[in-house]
């Protein structure tokens, strides 16, 4: 076994606690920043406290966690840090959402190895900002040094919300039927999945240098109105408001909410219908964001494998009760009748999607 000439040290393994220790109070304040009465502790102990406070009758706890994936690459390469931990926590917040919980407490995870100091406090400030947004608190998180797992700069970042809401406001798929109005909520591009199809359409965080993915993320492109970074960087939109003013208006007709995320609509609205129910769905109710058309003209990726990967411009699709879907159409802006729930009678879960040999 060869002795190290040096003393090896944590920091030359490639984890330096002391530049982590430095951004604490930093990343204390943000967290201050975005606090409720019912929390209990600051961050720094092991583990955040939360009181319930009073005034629930028969309250839930919803939970759910998600992360942003490759799209962090896209992010670090255009130098937005702080995008990555918007995305993040609405990613997660939609979620919560699609139960008609109210977010209470967030919690972030970014693994990394050797992302500067000034960076993740970067990511820490998006993650704030969005949480307040949404008068959710920070309770607290966690960073990883991870050397050797990661190459030099990169980051994954996670998140966990908890939310709460009263029983009888629970919003339960299970209450979807035959005759269901569908209603999409519009999405403004990818928002946080489909990115690794994406990436290697245009070869970025392929080991191609970060000179060669900003310039390719600084192209611009008549259709999209801007930049190619501009469309992909696009940060994940919140559909919390209009949820709630959908279900004010449908009160109780709200009967399922699917977030379209990875999977597309073939792998999310099947998570809102029973075993006998199927979507109908009518495509030219509305025109996907141009950033679909470059991606399937510049990849040559034929329709079912773009419907499969991405939400194709529709980021949520509620079931509603039928008589409630004009009150809903109009409650929310952009919105449109995308389908109808019906009964499930041939096998196939979704109807009018493109499909392989169409």
């Amino acid at each position: 076994m060869t002795q190290p000439s040096e003393p090896v040290t944590y920091a030359s393994s490639g984890v330096d606690v002391d530049a982590y220790e430095a951004t604490l109070p930093r990343i204390a304040a943000i967290a201050r920043a975005t606090s409720r009465a019912e929390v209990i502790t600051e961050i720094g102990g092991f583990a955040g406290l939360f009181r319930l406070s009073d005034g629930y009758r028969e309250p839930v706890l919803v939970a759910t966690t998600d992360g942003v994936g490759t799209k962090v690459l896209i992010h670090a390469a255009r130098n937005r840090y702080e995008d990555a931990g918007r995305d993040v926590v609405i990613n997660n917040v939609n979620d919560l959402a699609c139960m008609g919980a109210e977010p209470l407490f967030f919690l972030d995870y970014l693994a990394t190895a050797d992302l500067g100091p000034e960076a993740r406090v970067r990511v820490l400030e998006g993650i704030g900002e969005a949480c307040r947004e949404h008068g959710m608190a920070l309770l607290g998180g966690e960073t990883a040094e991870m050397p050797d797992m990661y190459r030099a700069g990169d980051f994954d970042l996670a998140g966990f919300v908890v939310g709460v809401v009263e029983r009888e406001r629970l919003i339960d798929p299970a209450a979807v039927q035959a005759g269901d109005a569908l209603i999409a909520l519009p999405s403004n591009g990818l928002m946080t999945n489909g990115y690794s199809l994406v990436r290697e359409v245009w070869a970025i965080g392929k080991g191609l240098g970060k000179e060669h993915d900003r310039e390719l993320l600084d192209t611009t492109y008549e259709e999209l109105g801007g930049t190619l970074g501009d469309a992909l960087g696009a940060v994940h939109p919140s559909f919390v408001s209009a949820l709630q003013a959908a279900q004010a208006s449908a009160e109780s007709g709200l009967h399922g909410v699917a977030h379209i995320t990875g999977g597309g609509l073939p792998a999310n609205l099947p998570r809102i219908l029973g075993e006998a129910l199927a979507a109908e769905l009518d495509t030219s109710s509305w025109t996907p964001p141009p950033i679909f058309d470059l991606i399937a003209r510049e990849g040559s990726v034929e329709a079912p494998e773009m419907w499969r990967a991405f939400n194709m411009g529709a980021g949520m699709v509620l079931a509603v009760d039928a008589a409630s879907a004009e009150a809903c159409l109009g409650a929310i802006d952009g919105a449109w009748r995308v389908g109808s729930v019906v009964a499930r009678d041939d096998g196939r879960v979704l109807r009018g999607l493109p499909t392989t040999g169409d």
